[in-house]
Order: C-alpha cells, then sequence, then structure tokens
C-alpha cells in the first residue's frame, strides 16, 4: 500500500470525519490540509481569503500540498513498516492540474460524493464549517453549491482513482468501504 492516501470532495461529504478514521484502521497519521495551511499560513482561512482572496488560498493551498505530498511519514509500527498517512483535502484542492499531478504522483485518491442538497443539509447543520469557510459566490447556499459541483465534479473524477457515494451512508460504511478498496489495490 501506498504511504499516502488522498481524499478528495466537496465541502461536507465527510473527508475529515472518514480521513481521521480511516488514518486510525491503516495505523498512520492524518493530515487536514485546511488545519495544515491555517498552522502554516498563521491565519483562518476567512482571513486568508479577506486578505488575498481566493487565489492567495489556493496559493497557500499548493504550497502546502506541495509539502505533505513530499514529506516521508516514517512511522514505527508493530511490524517496523512505513504507516500510511491520510490526507484530507480541501474542497477546491483539485481546481489546479498542478495540484491533481502531486496528488495523483504520490499516492491513491479516494472521492467522496454526494448530491448538492445532501450537502447542503450537513454544511448547515455544521456552524463551525460555515463560520470558517467564505462563500465562494454570491449565490444561496444550495445553489452555490450545485455551481461548485458542476464545475468541480469532472475534476473530483480526474484526480480520484475510486468514488465513494456517502448517500445515505454513515462515517463506518464510508470507511469500510474506503479500506476494503485500499486493501484490494
Amino acid at each position: 500500500m501506498s504511504d499516502k492516501v488522498y481524499l478528495t470532495g466537496y465541502r461536507g461529504t465527510g473527508k475529515s470525519a472518514v480521513g481521521r478514521r480511516l488514518a486510525q484502521c491503516l495505523g498512520g497519521d492524518w493530515i487536514d490540509l485546511d488545519d495544515f495551511i491555517v498552522e502554516r499560513a498563521g491565519e483562518t482561512i476567512r482571513e486568508i481569503f479577506a486578505a488575498g482572496g481566493e487565489s492567495a488560498f489556493r496559493d497557500w493551498e499548493t504550497r502546502c500540498l506541495e509539502l505533505v505530498s513530499k514529506q516521508s511519514q516514517e512511522k514505527k509500527t508493530e511490524s517496523s513498516v512505513r504507516a500510511t498517512q491520510v490526507i484530507s483535502l480541501g474542497g477546491g484542492a483539485i481546481l489546479r492540474e498542478h495540484n491533481r499531478t502531486l496528488i495523483a504522483s504520490s499516492g491513491p485518491c479516494i472521492w467522496l460524493d454526494a448530491t448538492a442538497a445532501t450537502l447542503a443539509k450537513r454544511i448547515g447543520a455544521d456552524a463551525g464549517t460555515a463560520a470558517a469557510r467564505p462563500a465562494l459566490t454570491d449565490l444561496s447556499p444550495e445553489d452555490e453549491i450545485a455551481e461548485l459541483l458542476r464545475v468541480r465534479r469532472p475534476l473530483y473524477q480526474q484526480a480520484a482513482d475510486v468514488r465513494i457515494d456517502t448517500e445515505g451512508k454513515t462515517i463506518e460504511q464510508v470507511l469500510q468501504e474506503a479500506v476494503t478498496w485500499l486493501r484490494s489495490r
């Protein structure tokens, strides 16, 4: 198994929850790329957007993805082998071709997907998500999700090695699908 596994998909698909659990199952570490960006930048995502717009955030995202994709994560386990590092990408990390190339060259990518209506419901129920991440358009939340999915779905498909539909599934069910797929490779 590769020493890196990426999770991609729109905000609200479960990348963080699944990523954390997947890393535990694989005996590895979990990195949330958005959290890594905030740590490196010393600013929140909202502050990065306010100061430099989306392009400034995407620049940070690319720099941090370069660091994460290239770092070797040695972790001693009972069998003394390198453990897997699970990286939950931000929903827009796949927008830049360079990022998709980095992902493809350093590990398998699992796309977590759901409908726009489901994502709007999940995001609306998570006060932390709304507070931490700015709107990317002037559209209503559900219309913004539908529009961004229209643009991003072909890129998720291009970046991913497998798609897991999270619609109506628990975190544990999605986790099991991911583990089963990874072990079958």
